[in-house]
């Protein structure tokens, strides 16, 4: 099995391999790269791999690599605040007191930092990582290495996740989404900047359209007043929870159109429809006005006040 899970970084993936193979692996991981890079894939993988006692590790199929696959493994811990946007720095001094109880199975014990740390944090696990135990493993996922401390990115071994090939791209995207043309395909592509992630995120977005949104496109790109009125009225009703999607959507759809305006390939065809029916100023301002919505709707207006507000705005 080894790396393959992850597309494309052969080079990568290969001194990964070799320092493995030969015992000098890293205790430090500094894996950065974009949403949607593969930073999760490549700390599930670098976790198995570093548990795996067989040959072109991980091979997939041992106790420990199912145990890490599955997110069962008592040796590899994730480190996460789901109270806050950063981890804090109570959690960190949680995780280095927990750092010298020897692993449970494993002849190491891995933690994976998935979110971003407050710079208390940063200090905090500089100085485990200063003299970490034999068996410590760390790996820091980063979408902006710039953020850490110098003294902590220092201490890595930095793994930087590139863009995909656009042959790789189009092969697994048209696998994964049958449903999607050519354009839409291409537009994912254009606008992910090579990273699969972004690309799947955009064409859900793009080709999960639903009803409700399907009439508002084809209405606000016929400029049908009467039309808007009619999807709008019945939503007055609604719970705060039922519209907020769908306004975010709307907001999602008319920026594709904007986008498609100023030369990138719309993500579906309403979209596009959206953006030859409208200038980019109707855009914009229709973008705003949905923005403003989303804001009342999450503030304390009624979603009725929000609807009427967007029939006057929206005509």
């Amino acid at each position: 099995m080894g790396f393959k899970a992850l597309l494309g970084n052969e080079r990568l993936k290969d001194n990964l391999r070799r320092s493995i193979s030969r015992g000098r692996a890293s205790h430090f991981y500094l894996i950065c790269g974009p949403e949607g890079s593969g930073k999760h894939t490549l700390a599930t993988l670098l976790s198995a791999a570093l548990l795996c006692k067989e040959e072109d590790a991980p091979c997939g199929h041992c106790a420990a690599c199912r145990k890490v696959f599955t997110n069962n493994h008592p040796d590899v811990i994730t480190v996460t605040d789901p109270e806050h946007k950063e981890v804090a720095v109570k959690i960190v001094r949680q995780m280095r007191d927990d750092m010298f109880i020897r692993p449970n199975e494993a002849d190491k014990k891995i933690y994976i930092f998935p979110q971003d740390l407050r710079v208390e944090g940063m200090n905090a696990l500089l100085k485990i990582l200063e003299e970490p135990p034999s068996y410590g493993v760390f790996l820091l996922l980063s979408d902006n290495p710039e953020k850490l401390l110098p003294t902590i990115r220092s201490r890595s071994t930095e793994l930087v996740l590139n863009a995909l090939p656009e042959q790789v791209l189009r092969k697994v995207l048209s696998e994964k989404f049958p449903q999607a043309d050519e354009a839409q395909l291409s537009g994912a592509i254009a606008r992910s900047g090579g990273y699969l992630g972004q690309a799947q995120a955009l064409l859900e977005k793009g080709t999960a359209i639903d009803p409700q949104t399907q009439e508002f496109a084809r209405c606000f790109a016929a400029k049908d007043t009467i039309g808007l009125l009619q999807v709008l009225v019945p939503m007055e009703k609604w719970k705060r929870d039922q519209v907020l999607p769908v306004f975010t959507q709307w907001v999602q759809l008319l920026e594709s159109a904007l986008t498609s305006r100023y030369g990138m390939q719309a993500l579906s065809p309403a979209a596009q429809a959206l953006s030859t029916s409208r200038s980019s100023q109707e855009l914009t301002n229709a973008i705003r006005q949905l923005q403003k919505a989303i804001e009342y709707t999450q503030g304390n207006v009624s979603v009725a006040a929000v609807c009427g507000y967007l029939e006057w705005a929206l005509r």
